[in-house]
């Protein structure tokens, strides 16, 4: 479903290099390392359209240590991220490097056969020559589809985005997507993202995979 929803989609953003919806694909995995401890790793390829104008490369893992009957989790990371930014209203793009250093803690509660994550994610961001600091909040539902014990799902998201010196408001992600539980450690989940900005928004489709190994 996800792929079939991938192939009718991506003609249509590929049409014009001009085009503000962008797609993002990424990769979520998380080792146990035994019931407290885990190594969170991730990759997102990030286009300013369909395919092929990358937007940004990032690369996150942490360490994070499980308590509370596996309802929370604190974790310790880093992330390289590398930012094709274009110039003005011109096709040259400038690259830019970040390194990022991030806590984290992770809430999980249920309502029903509804899940609830929150995250809260405080980042020390290393921009070329520049420093900054910023919060995150995030809070996401997952919803069963159709029977007891269906695979499919609703996946819904909003994340705030707050800097620690003005402009504060940074930017806020809002995301709908259905989501197809391969099995009890792999996941496939496809969606709408609107990403907006203190005075611009962009529009999104996301393809992401979640493997817990």
């Amino acid at each position: 479903m996800v792929a079939l929803i991938m192939l009718l989609v991506l003609p249509v953003l590929a049409q014009s290099q001009d085009s503000s919806f962008g797609n993002w694909l990424l990769y979520i995995g998380n080792k146990k390392l035994n019931e407290k401890w885990n190594i969170h790793n991730e990759v997102q390829y990030r286009n300013y359209n369909a395919l092929g104008d990358l937007e940004q490369l990032l690369l996150r893992t942490g360490l994070g240590y499980t308590f509370n009957e596996g309802k929370n989790n604190v974790l310790l990371g880093y992330g390289y991220i590398l930012s094709e930014n274009y110039v003005g209203n011109t096709n040259q793009k400038v690259t830019v490097n970040e390194h990022r250093i991030f806590q984290q803690f992770t809430d999980a509660q249920s309502i029903g056969n509804v899940k609830i994550n929150h995250r809260y994610r405080f980042e020390q961001r290393f921009i070329e020559r520049d420093f900054k600091m910023r919060f995150r909040y995030f809070l996401a539902l997952n919803i069963p589809l159709g029977k007891e014990n269906s695979k499919y799902y609703m996946s819904v998201y909003n994340e705030l985005f707050l800097n620690t010196q003005t402009s504060i408001f940074d930017r806020n992600r809002l995301y709908g997507g259905i989501g197809y539980n391969i099995n009890n450690n792999i996941r496939l989940e496809a969606g709408y993202m609107n990403q907006f900005f203190e005075t611009t928004s962009r529009d999104q489709f996301n393809i992401v995979t979640f493997i817990n190994f």
